[in-house]
């Protein structure tokens, strides 16, 4: 049985208290809300935090308000999400991938901030510290060496969170709170492409909420690929929105890949076709190719990176579909395993 180790908890009420502790705190700290990701990394010896700063106290994190979009404070379950008439509606994408996220006793405790800081993963570091250890251990931690690719110079460790990919097609924000004060950054400018160093926030911030913009005309979806049809982490994530006018032409898009780099692919030469034209089935085949051209897959995840890159093709493809008006459930039931009823 794999144990926990020793830590220190502490117990915010407040967003300003939770800030100042961690403000006061050493750079051995870290916030935990469900736990879903970073206790299992505990008892793996992955992370191993001397204090660990609870936000499930902090009512402030946990809600949901209508303005000019929505907001949802990082606190807020993917369970809640998920009950959310609102996020149904409006934000398909997001609603789909926070479907499909883990199990729904994960999805109970998981929450929308902490899905966003999801830890990078790879075979060779998602392991027990025996395993770990026999190999040497890997550059993400505590070895010098990508044993993805022995020659890199920095960790290929690859982004899985599903929510990310969503909330970038849907053009969202976050708010980062420290003890010095408040800033909102894109959601794109959290991460940076290194399996180690994936966020930019600093060691003091705190992600509290994520606004989504009034999307009118606007249609998303999000498509995952994992060998198992639950609890298991994307090997690929597509996620794609468009604004259509009135007769089906496509005013603005976006697609973004997840699972296939360290930090989610913007893939916006492929959107960028899409302006200007409607949504057939010769057009979205292009989108596809454009989309999975630059991806570049390594062999960290489950199934081949081969085949891993050659299916990006199909699942742009059925997100594209999906958003044209197509009925894709038979798709998401044989492909994705999913019926996201």
């Amino acid at each position: 049985m794999m144990r926990l180790p020793s830590f220190r908890y502490r117990a915010p009420r407040t967003v300003r208290e939770a800030a100042e502790m961690l403000a006061d705190t050493s750079a051995d700290t870290m916030l935990v809300a469900g736990g879903t990701d970073l206790l299992p990394n505990m008892k793996r010896r992955q992370q191993v935090p001397a204090t660990l700063i609870g936000l499930r106290n902090v009512a402030e994190l946990r809600g949901i308000s209508n303005g000019e979009g929505l907001t949802v404070g990082a606190a807020v379950t993917l369970a809640a999400l998920l009950r959310n008439t609102d996020v149904r509606a409006g934000y398909t994408a997001l609603w789909q991938a926070a479907a499909q996220v883990a199990t729904p006793p994960l999805r109970n405790m998981g929450t929308i901030g902490g899905n966003l800081c999801l830890d990078t993963r790879c075979n060779y570091y998602d392991q027990n510290y025996e395993w770990r250890k026999a190999i040497d251990f890997c550059m993400k931690k505590d070895g010098a060496i990508c044993w993805v690719a022995p020659s890199s110079s920095r960790c290929l460790a690859v982004s899985s969170a599903d929510t990310v990919p969503a909330l970038l097609a849907l053009g969202a924000t976050i708010t980062l709170t420290s003890a010095d004060g408040i800033r909102q950054i894109p959601v794109a400018s959290l991460y940076r492409n290194d399996g180690i160093d994936y966020l930019t926030r600093a060691p003091e911030e705190i992600v509290t909420a994520v606004h989504l913009p009034r999307l009118d005309g606007w249609r998303s979806a999000y498509w995952k690929l994992r060998r198992r049809g639950a609890f298991d982490f994307p090997v690929l994530g597509v996620a794609a929105a468009a604004r259509l006018t009135a007769d089906g032409l496509v005013e603005s898009a976006r697609i973004v890949l997840g699972a296939i780099a360290s930090s989610p692919l913007d893939a916006q030469s492929a959107a960028g076709g899409l302006v200007g034209q409607r949504l057939t089935d010769d057009v979205i085949a292009r989108a596809a190719d454009d989309a999975a051209q630059p991806a570049r897959p390594m062999d960290n995840t489950d199934f081949t990176l081969h085949w891993r890159k050659r299916v990006i093709r199909d699942f742009v493809n059925y997100a594209l579909r999906e958003i044209r008006g197509d009925d894709m459930r038979d798709v998401r039931r044989r492909v994705a395993r999913q019926m996201l009823m």
